[in-house]
């Protein structure tokens, strides 16, 4: 898979230098932008397309209400079509809310493609290794990560223990309950375990420590760095030339 040639400190940092510079405009150019490369870029890195399609489902939950917020209570310029209230509907505050909406996508999109089947363990050597981050923060970090894939294991199969005994015909809300708590008390006691394990490999010793894995940047991982700070600029430069480009606050 393409995506496993990537360094994962090369993906994250990638991220970042595509997000941060649509974060200072709010326009719907700009977004649109970021939202066509980014399946460009997906359908190069290889994340299969019902993949992105499940997990941009919270997206399509986040953009509509982050668009409804911004449709109501945006700052009141030009026509105005509805009002109630503190609510005020006019040609600002929808342009702003398309703009949100899309945004939403814009920033959400690159994480799922990027972040897809990133490895914790690949990624902690490459927060100690690359950027120099603390080694117990990095080797606690990892660990919790593992313990996230875990949790959902042990949910999928609380669910099928409880269907097994007949016990999956009960109120969804007593239902969501019994189910929370059983995993909190497996959470609980695994991770009494797991530290008590890493305690006794000497994770907590003050020593330098080394690493069985080298992790370093590769040109690869460089040129995706750059093509993803390229769609970010390229993004803005467009909105700028289409004279739709807004810069937050302004």
């Amino acid at each position: 898979m393409i995506h496993a040639e990537f360094n994962p400190v090369a993906r994250v940092l990638a991220l970042l230098l595509l997000a941060t510079p649509l974060l200072l405009s709010v326009d719907v150019v700009s977004s649109s932008v970021a939202v066509l490369c980014t399946l460009v870029l997906a359908v190069v890195l290889g994340p299969r397309l019902g993949v992105i399609l499940k997990r941009s489902v919270p997206l399509l939950l986040a953009a509509p209400l982050a668009g409804l917020s911004m449709l109501l209570y945006g700052a009141p310029e030009g026509r105005e079509y509805f009002a109630f209230g503190f609510a005020h509907v006019t040609e600002n505050s929808v342009s702003l809310a398309l703009a949100v909406m899309v945004r939403v996508f814009a920033l959400g999109l690159p994480a799922i493609v990027l972040f897809n089947n990133i490895d914790a363990t690949s990624l902690g050597d490459g927060l100690a290794q690359i950027l120099k981050l603390p080694e117990r923060f990095v080797v606690s970090a990892v660990a919790a990560g593992r313990m996230i894939g875990l949790a959902r294991r042990d949910w999928d199969a609380l669910q099928r223990a409880r269907r097994a005994r007949g016990l999956g015909e009960q109120s969804p809300l007593r239902k969501a309950f019994s189910l929370t708590f059983g995993l909190l008390v497996l959470t609980l006691r695994r991770g009494a375990k797991l530290a008590t394990a890493m305690e006794a490999r000497g994770f907590g010793s003050d020593r330098p420590r080394t690493w069985a894995r080298e992790s370093k940047l590769h040109g690869r991982d460089v040129l995706l760095m750059l093509t993803c700070l390229c769609v970010g600029l390229g993004s803005l430069l467009v909105a700028h030339l289409s004279g739709d480009l807004r810069l937050f606050g302004a």
